[in-house]
């Protein structure tokens, strides 16, 4: 399908038209194709838009006066916002749009990101926005959304803004521009969990794994690579899962940051996918700065990552809970699956010397689940550390086996 290179401005045109009005200067300068759709919501728009707030607000259900008597700027933007992706997704559906460009504050970078949010991966987004620098996970989500900071608020052309948006038309641009499609996947997919605390082991298993010729895609467990990787499984053709790292079960059920939501590790057993499961990371929450850590995890083992991050040793209680849960979402599986425990330790933190080493925790892990797992799931156990060379070689044995059983 040919889109052309055109790229669709997303923007309140009332609050922001004198900066949209540079975008596509700096759009015509370089001969890329644009539209704008204006979801703004109060005033109106000072310059002609090739979709109009009105037309959004029709395309959310309602007209544009009874989103104003809303009286409640969320639920107004909201109804822009079920608009605007209508629009935005007719238009890539009849190829008149390649690439999408945002601009805004808090409710224009919620306005872009929502609708960049519903486009596929490799699709061209750019967010310019004065959000950037913060923790932008809830904007990105799951999808490769280039953030732009816009540093300065966007309130007018001035020399920051002024090299600001030029840079994200030229980013846009460039991606807009390059019209090939990429090879169509043809090995078997593999999706592999891991964290910088299992990455000698996942390393490892995937090397393996591609000498075999699969395609591995890995995902780092900081909450939104295991929604990522859930998101996968969930809509593509994936052979098996290796999940090394389960640690955001972890900051889900007791406070951590790296939570992935209460589906994580679901998908693949709801779906009759081969699925290994490893302990890995379990050991351990993750806060941010130690001082942050005291306050919300008071009382507990601590180390310092760095200085923006802290993990804190999980208690035994709170293994034996993740092990109960394992179980039962193991034992309502439809498809090949396994459970292996690495008896040396789950983490780089958790082995001989290092700052998480407790045994006993690891024990009551394996007494859990040999007392609920049911038989149809086995359980290796493996005496040693996760991130030994042999206990990455049984990994790829037992997938393998996973694999040929289905």
């Amino acid at each position: 399908m040919d889109r052309s290179g055109v790229v669709l401005i997303l923007s309140t045109t009332d609050t922001k038209g004198n900066e949209v009005l540079y975008l596509e200067a700096c759009f015509k300068e370089l001969g890329v194709p644009f539209l704008t759709l204006d979801a703004g919501i109060m005033g109106e728009s000072p310059f002609p838009v090739a979709v109009s707030r009105e037309e959004v607000a029709l395309a959310g259900g309602m007209s544009l006066p009874d989103v104003r008597s809303l009286g409640h700027e969320g639920k107004a933007l909201a109804v822009m916002i079920a608009g605007a992706i209508q629009w935005a997704k007719d238009l890539y559906r009849e190829g008149k749009i390649g690439g999408i460009l945002g601009l805004g504050g808090s409710m224009g970078t919620t306005l872009g990101s929502s609708v960049m949010r519903a486009f596929p991966i490799g699709f061209p987004k750019v967010m310019i926005s004065t959000m950037a620098s913060r923790n932008t996970r809830a904007f990105v989500g799951t999808k490769d959304i280039l953030m732009l900071h816009s540093v300065c608020d966007l309130s007018g052309i001035n020399r920051i803004t002024r090299k600001v948006l030029r840079n994200g038309v030229l980013a846009i641009a460039g991606m807009v521009r390059d019209s090939s499609e990429a090879p169509l996947p043809t090995k078997p997919l593999i999706t592999l969990s891991t964290l910088g605390t299992t990455e000698m082991c996942a390393q490892r298993v995937r090397k393996q794994l591609e000498k075999r010729g699969k395609e591995v895609v890995v995902f780092h467990t900081v909450g939104s690579g295991g929604e990522a990787m859930e998101e996968m499984i969930r809509e593509e053709d994936v052979e098996a899962v290796v999940d090394l790292s389960l640690h955001e079960l972890v900051d889900h059920l007791f406070g951590g940051d790296y939570d992935a939501g209460p589906n994580r590790g679901s998908v693949a057993l709801n779906k009759g996918i081969p699925t290994l499961l490893v302990p890995g990371n379990i050991d351990f929450l993750v806060a941010g700065p130690l001082k942050d850590a005291e306050k919300q995890f008071p009382g507990r083992i601590y180390h310092v990552h760095n200085e923006t991050i802290t993990t804190i040793r999980s208690r035994p209680g709170e293994v034996e809970t993740v092990a109960g849960i394992l179980t039962e979402m193991c034992n309502a599986s439809r498809g090949p699956r396994a459970v292996m425990v690495p008896l040396g330790g789950f983490s780089a933190f958790d082995r001989v010397g290092g700052p998480f080493y407790d045994p006993e925790a690891t024990q009551l892990f394996v007494e859990t689940m040999k007392r609920n797992l049911n038989p149809r799931t086995p359980l290796y156990l493996l005496p040693y550390h996760i991130n030994a060379l042999e206990f990455a070689e049984a990994v790829v044995g037992v997938l393998e086996h996973l694999i040929q059983t289905q």
